[in-house]
């Protein structure tokens, strides 16, 4: 049943037309061409974003200006949905289908108080998330100019998204709610830009995040020695999780981030915790290093408790879950991944390989809707870190103009 669902969502984007016929038509090309005209405007846009802060669960401020920069651009019926997604049209379709997503998210990994403000250095401009993703931001804004500015038609319905909560914490749920939620069952396809580069992810890596906390009774740790240890406990399973053999292909990974708890160096600790992650390209392989990962972290608990077995003190074990994300492996067959590798050697860009990747195509190809998510040109090599920057390349304009062409291609002249 689900392979003939899939079957059904993908026949409007298999009617749709060819990259290289999208291309010839003279108000695409229009777009094209308004695209690179318009490069210090969106490099323009790119900084100015970034320098409100959109800390995660705290993206209101940039979604709000994001909401006016879109009007600005005479984009219809614009809104803010419940969970914060800034949810656009593209004025001009003929037909309600098929309905295109073209998305980048607010959020950033940043905290809120961090200095937002972007600093050019020669050729490089610095700033938090300068690069993930306010290029993919900038990239959406370019995309919707330059389709207004040339009046293009197009068959199909496109929204123009901003969303909230693709990084950590956030654990997609602003995609996630467009897609349970607000447009359910309504998408024909998704595509996201996000990060930089020249990159088609089309699978996605699929991630389980704990906080796994050990409590015990606590005492002095001459006095009361004898009982059962949380951070002994932990410790035997960090060991034992440490030890897990994951298949190179898929590529399978585990990772204990943080480790915090107890009170002082002469005392056995009341509590410790640990937060940890587990991922994979492969639904199957991420369900069975889970299965394998609470196993080492109940034989932590039993350890400890083996290793003192006169003694009364409880020693209890709690997994909380962080986040949840779906991994996903559609085949680069797949329509919407081939007119994205139609559309990028049209514009002479060279993809050698697809890739995988978490971001917020993972909830649509764990649905079955097909979903890209292309990178926004240029260089930023630290995402994620205080040092984050974005160097402008000759070609970097290439990337909205590949998104603009991909958008026509599955929405249809």
């Amino acid at each position: 049943m689900k392979q003939v669902v899939l079957f059904l969502s993908l026949l409007p984007l298999v009617l749709g037309q060819s990259p290289d016929a999208v291309l010839s038509d003279p108000k695409v090309k229009e777009v094209i061409a308004s695209i690179q005209r318009n490069n210090a405007w969106t490099m323009q846009q790119q900084v100015s974003i970034c320098e409100i802060a959109a800390p995660p669960f705290q993206e209101a401020e940039r979604a709000k200006e994001f909401a006016r920069r879109l009007a600005a651009l005479g984009m219809a019926d614009i809104r803010t949905d419940s969970e914060g997604n800034v949810i656009s049209r593209l004025p001009g379709s003929s037909e309600q289908k098929p309905l295109i997503v073209f998305s980048a998210h607010l959020d950033t990994v940043f905290p809120p108080g961090m200095d937002v403000k972007v600093k050019q250095e020669g050729k490089r401009l610095r700033g938090l998330g300068i690069g993930d993703d306010c290029r993919g931001l900038a990239v959406v804004l370019a995309v919707a100019k330059a389709f207004r500015e040339s009046d293009l038609k197009l068959k199909g319905t496109v929204l123009f998204v901003a969303t909230v909560g693709e990084e950590g914490q956030g654990d997609l749920r602003g995609v996630r709610h467009l897609f349970t939620k607000e447009l359910k069952g309504q998408v024909d396809a998704f595509i996201s830009i996000d990060g930089t580069g020249f990159r088609v992810t089309a699978r996605g890596v699929g991630s389980n995040r704990y906080k796994v906390t050990y409590r015990g009774r606590g005492g002095h740790s001459y006095g009361a020695f004898g009982m059962p240890n949380p951070a002994h406990a932990m410790g035997r399973a960090i060991a034992r999780i440490a030890d897990i053999e994951v298949p190179q292909s898929p590529r399978t990974t585990f990772n204990v981030g943080t480790v915090t708890g107890g009170t002082s160096v002469n005392s056995v600790p009341i509590e410790v915790s640990m937060e940890l992650d587990i991922r994979s390209e492969s639904a199957k392989e991420l369900a069975t290093l889970d299965e394998r990962l609470r196993a080492a972290l109940q034989f932590g608990l039993d350890a400890e408790k083996k290793r003192w077995p006169d003694s009364k003190a409880m020693l209890e074990l709690e997994i909380k879950t962080m986040g949840l994300r779906p991994a996903a492996e559609p085949s680069d067959e797949m329509p919407i991944v081939q007119k994205a590798l139609g559309t990028a050697k049209a514009l002479g860009i060279t993809i050698f390989a697809t890739g995988s990747g978490s971001t917020d195509s993972n909830l649509p190809m764990s649905l079955g809707i097909p979903a890209v998510t292309l990178g926004g040109g240029g260089m930023s090599p630290n995402a994620h870190s205080i040092d984050e920057w974005f160097e402008e390349r000759e070609d970097s304009y290439k990337a909205p103009q590949w998104a603009a062409l991909l958008v026509a291609a599955l929405a249809g002249l």
